[in-house]
């Protein structure tokens, strides 16, 4: 599939469902790379993708991940996910919902993964989607796996923005702000994750 296969695709989805579609464009490789640098390179990893779009950020882990991985991907929009199945042959895509993420691991065999990353719009999400979600990435990551995710530099003024940084940091013990990535339309910044607070020091 080329480009402009993508882009169509892409914003065929953004328009027929602009609440689960945040962005205008794909990510960038920039971006891309930023949020796959916690895909390991040794081993037999899995590594769950949520909201994938076209796979822009899937090419990237794709070329890091070691043979033998299992790389799955899980999109809401069933068009999308048609998408990603004829682009990413190597990719394992569900068609499905992210707030029912250990659900549809376990239907595959999967309980514990070794990284989670996002492309998912946190900003568009009420309070109790956010914490369902983040719910779900913390039971499969476990203590050892990362998260990774991003959020636009202009979103941030908007309140669900700034309650899902909140958020992030009551849920994980370590959660690192990347620099601004400017060479993203628009410009956007990652958040990487690791070890999931207990309930307690939660809250």
């Amino acid at each position: 599939m080329d480009a402009r296969a993508a882009r169509r695709a892409f914003l065929t989805a953004a328009v027929r469902r602009p609440a689960q579609v945040g962005a205008v464009v794909p990510s960038s490789a920039r971006l891309a790379a930023l949020l796959a640098s916690v895909v390991p390179r040794e081993g037999s990893p899995v590594v769950v993708e949520l909201g994938p779009g076209t796979g822009a950020i899937s090419s990237v882990i794709a070329d890091r991940l070691p043979a033998g991985s299992r790389h799955i991907a899980v999109e809401l929009d069933p068009t999308m996910a048609d998408y990603l199945r004829r682009s990413h042959p190597g990719l394992e895509v569900i068609n499905g919902d992210a707030a029912k993420l250990s659900m549809l691991l376990a239907e595959r065999g999967v309980l514990q993964v070794d990284a989670v990353i996002s492309g998912l719009p946190w900003a568009l999400f009420d309070r109790q989607t956010q914490h369902s979600i983040l719910g779900q990435v913390t039971n499969v990551i476990g203590s050892t796996g990362a998260f990774t995710t991003f959020a636009y530099l202009h979103g941030m003024p908007l309140s669900a923005a700034r309650r899902f940084r909140r958020t992030l940091h009551d849920t994980f013990d370590e959660v690192v702000v990347s620099r601004t990535v400017w060479r993203n339309m628009p410009p956007a910044f990652g958040y990487i994750c690791r070890r999931p607070a207990t309930p307690a020091a939660r809250g």
